[in-house]
């Protein structure tokens, strides 16, 4: 008997369940400019001497400059500098739209001196060379705030600097609105999360299919527009992710629903371990990783909220009114992952295998099943650790002696620290995805002998911890099994010792 996701057990108090990227931050580079090589290239290429380079780009900062004046005149807004240092953008772009309205259009134009990546000319001595090295600095940068048809509100980031790299942003929550309009699909949006949909199961599905060749597209022209240099140095923008936030939104009727909220929270801080966060994105914790792992909980002017990383990646909990549990994982780079795709090798040889997923804006689609399933074990183990009863019979399932084939297996006991240790083993993060193998539990458990080993995954089957996927000698663990481990986690660590750690009272 698997636990009730509690999107099950709060069905009643659902409106229901949204799938669907928050926001997304895409760079644009051009190619090659955006690397010092590429520009030292283009300079030698082009007859333009090396330390001629800031005479060459000073024509294209005023270009960008005359530019955005001319779009401002056109649309009758004056660019705004900023001055202040604790100036909220999002704070003046809400109160413009206040008077505004949502009509597609130039929204605003803010502009701020902020540091850039830039070039330096440089003689190397010992060889007789000049290039370009890597520098920073600071220029004028502009940020256009605009409403798309398609996307809703979007900003762009133009810097007035080579090598002119973009930032666009969006939201997945306005784009889907936007589908929902189109359709006559009646939503209430509030910031950017829906408080309900006529239809959540048809919003899902067109959550699923945001249009990457149609955005691709969009991107370009965004950037002749507000960025017209490419045309000028005769280069495209190539577009990456920078920044990705996808969220499943459990969406209730009334506050008082999320009266466990506050108590699932504390009790995911004592729960959640290093190796659970590598087990919820689907990754594995070597004993050598260098990156960081833990748990943050943060009490913000919006509410508290939670928030588990790993490296580039993060898992964050919170509420929204009072009426949305969001889970959000939050990828600063998505190589972080790895997926089956085409790799093409230097000789020009293409084959499918297992590889890191590239940052194109093109790995979006792919991006988004793994970002479903690392929610949905999150999600699992909120389940969990929210379910207030165990059930007689599923704890009689566990811990009494089950039969089969003449064979009798004893059941399990949570508070013995080998049969904990073991079920926390199961959950660990490669198991998730590629599965056990005898292999795999051997390493993992390197003081057992083949023998038990073979007892042990006899003993999780029968007990229904385990299944064995078709003719393989592979398994993964049941909804039970990782129930079991759960419950085991939490009945030890925060239960029973601390409170036999407790001095005695005479």
């Amino acid at each position: 008997m698997a636990t009730p996701l509690l999107t099950e057990k709060y069905s009643d108090q659902l409106h229901g369940v949204l799938n669907c990227y928050d926001r997304i931050i895409i760079s644009g580079n051009l190619q090659p400019l955006c690397y010092a090589q590429g520009m030292t290239s283009y300079l030698y290429q082009h007859h333009i001497r090396i330390f001629d380079y800031a005479q060459w780009a000073a024509p294209l900062r005023d270009e960008l400059r005359a530019n955005a004046e001319a779009i401002a005149g056109e649309n009758g807004l004056s660019i705004e500098f900023i001055r202040k240092k604790n100036f909220r953008q999002e704070d003046r772009i809400r109160n413009i739209l206040k008077t505004r309205g949502d009509a597609p259009g130039l929204v605003h134009i803010l502009s701020a001196m902020e540091a850039c990546p830039s070039y330096q000319p440089w003689h190397d001595k010992p060889t007789g060379k000049n290039f370009l090295k890597p520098d920073t600095g600071k220029c004028l940068t502009y940020y256009f705030y605009f409403i798309d048809p398609e996307l809703g509100l979007c900003f762009i980031r133009v810097p007035t600097w080579c090598p002119f790299s973009l930032a666009v942003y969006f939201n997945g929550h306005a784009w889907l609105a936007t589908q929902l309009k189109a359709r006559g699909m009646e939503y209430e949006l509030r910031d950017n999360a829906f408080t309900n949909i006529a239809d959540f199961a048809a919003a899902n599905q067109l959550a699923e299919h945001l249009d990457i060749p149609r955005l691709h597209a969009k991107l370009d022209q965004f950037a002749q527009r507000y960025c017209p240099v490419g045309s000028t140095v005769q280069h495209l923008y190539h577009w990456s992710l920078r920044q990705t936030e996808y969220a499943t939104d459990l969406v209730f009727k009334h506050p008082k629903s999320l009266s466990f909220y506050v108590a699932l929270l504390y009790l995911l801080v004592l729960c959640v371990k290093p190796e659970n966060i590598a087990a919820f994105l689907g990754q594995k914790l070597h004993g050598n990783y260098q990156g960081e792992v833990g748990t943050r909980f943060n009490v913000r002017r919006w509410g508290t909220r939670l928030k588990h990383f790993m490296g580039p990646v993060s898992i964050k909990l919170y509420d929204k009114f009072g009426l949305i549990l969001r889970i959000e994982t939050t990828v600063n780079d998505v190589s972080f992952f790895s997926h089956y795709r085409e790799v093409r090798h230097r000789t020009g040889k293409c084959e499918m295998r297992q590889a890191k997923m590239q940052k194109t804006i093109y790995s979006l689609a792919p991006l988004r099943a793994l970002l479903v399933a690392a929610n949905r074990r999150y999600l699992a183990f909120l389940s969990d650790l929210e379910t207030p009863e165990v059930g007689e019979p599923l704890l009689n399932q566990l811990t009494q002696a089950r039969a089969e084939n003449q064979h009798t297996y004893k059941g399990f006991n949570l508070l013995a620290h080998e049969e904990a240790a073991m079920l926390r083993t199961l959950l660990r993060g490669e198991f998730a995805i590629s599965g056990l193998t005898h292999k795999a539990v051997q390493q993992a458990l390197p003081d057992t002998t083949s023998g038990q080993i073979s007892r042990l995954l006899k003993r999780l089957r029968v007990h229904g911890l385990i299944k064995k996927v078709g003719r393989r000698y592979k398994y993964y663990l049941t909804d039970f099994g990782r129930r079991v481990a759960a419950i085991a986690l939490k009945l030890r660590e925060i239960v029973v010792i601390p409170m036999l750690a407790q001095p005695a009272v005479a």
